[in-house]
């Protein structure tokens, strides 16, 4: 059987086990959120040994070269040595300066880092509490226009860091563990491209931010919002999002829940092949997403998704 050794621990498992998993089992604590390899949360550092990786292309090249992999996409074949993540020597300090609910089930977090940071629409950092346990979570602010960074944390679920996060106060200390990007973002080139943001619960989060920075770089082309919530009290960013479509009118956006879907998805027509849509939410919701839209005639090159996983 094949052995880890991470920091002091040192354990066998068995052979082809799940790298994400084996690590988690001894208690390390490794953040995931996708185990897709498309959220980049679970990145570990391999400095001996090789892991089979099922989906290298996951990762950019140079990344792959200096021994980085997603833990949720290796299977542990051969003696493996790793280096994870340690918040409390590698965790950037962040002190909560607001923490309120939006909805019943929607508490907003905002925080201020020790330091200033750099990052872009559609990015997301992981989250660790005081206690070691992590999540990661989307980034809903712009570095351009906003003085903390603002997270939209669903509550709806009992979770390790859901259960943290109700009990956090103005002041508390967060560690913040490594900005990485899945496919959320926006591009300038598409700046003339009509624009579909389709989003389910805080999936909303992050393109909200990507719907502020295509508006901020004055956006020419149409821009459509759908947000999909469990009731109308969920439409969380009810407000922002009409001021926003009042001060813009190329911008449209529709509020709905699983009884308006379908009519809704039904009705979406494609005016240029140049569209591009990005989804986020969970994997039920992005498979619906973007079955109509590739149906509506959107190309598949042209879609962009990450998924939320519901983590106890």
């Amino acid at each position: 059987m094949p052995e880890i050794t991470a920091g002091q621990r040192h354990w066998s498992v068995p052979t082809g086990q799940n790298l994400l998993d084996a690590l988690n089992a001894q208690g390390l604590n490794v953040p995931y959120s996708c185990r897709a390899g498309s959220c980049h949360a679970c990145l570990v550092h391999c400095v001996r040994g090789e892991p089979h990786d099922r989906n290298p292309d996951a990762l950019a090249p140079d990344k792959r070269a200096e021994g980085w992999r997603l833990a949720c996409q290796c299977e542990v074949v051969a003696d493996l040595q790793v280096e994870v993540f340690d918040p409390a020597t590698d965790g950037l300090p962040a002190k909560v300066q607001a923490c309120h609910w939006l909805s019943p089930n929607v508490l907003r977090l905002r925080l201020e880092p020790q330091r200033s940071l750099r990052y872009q629409a559609g990015q997301h950092l992981v989250l660790w509490a005081a206690s070691g346990v992590a999540r990661p979570y989307s980034l809903a602010s712009l570095p351009q226009e906003d003085r903390f960074l603002e997270f939209h944390i669903d509550c709806r679920q009992p979770g390790a860091f859901v259960d943290q996060a109700r009990l956090m106060k103005v002041g508390d200390t967060v560690r913040l563990g490594e900005l990485r990007g899945g496919a959320l973002h926006y591009d300038p080139d598409w700046q003339d491209q009509p624009l579909w943001l389709l989003a389910a619960g805080t999936g909303l989060a992050p393109l909200y931010g990507v719907l502020r920075e295509a508006l901020r770089q004055d956006h020419h082309g149409a821009i459509r919002v759908l947000h999909l919530a469990h009731d109308a009290a969920e439409h969380y960013l009810r407000e922002p999002l009409a001021e926003l479509a009042a001060a813009h009118p190329a911008l449209q956006v529709q509020l709905l829940t699983a009884a308006d879907l379908a009519q809704a998805l039904g009705g979406l027509r494609v005016s240029s092949r140049q569209t591009r849509a990005l989804m986020c939410g969970s994997p039920a919701s992005v498979e619906t997403f973007s079955k109509r839209l590739f149906m509506a005639g959107v190309p598949r090159s042209q879609l962009l998704a990450d998924v939320f996983v519901d983590r106890a």
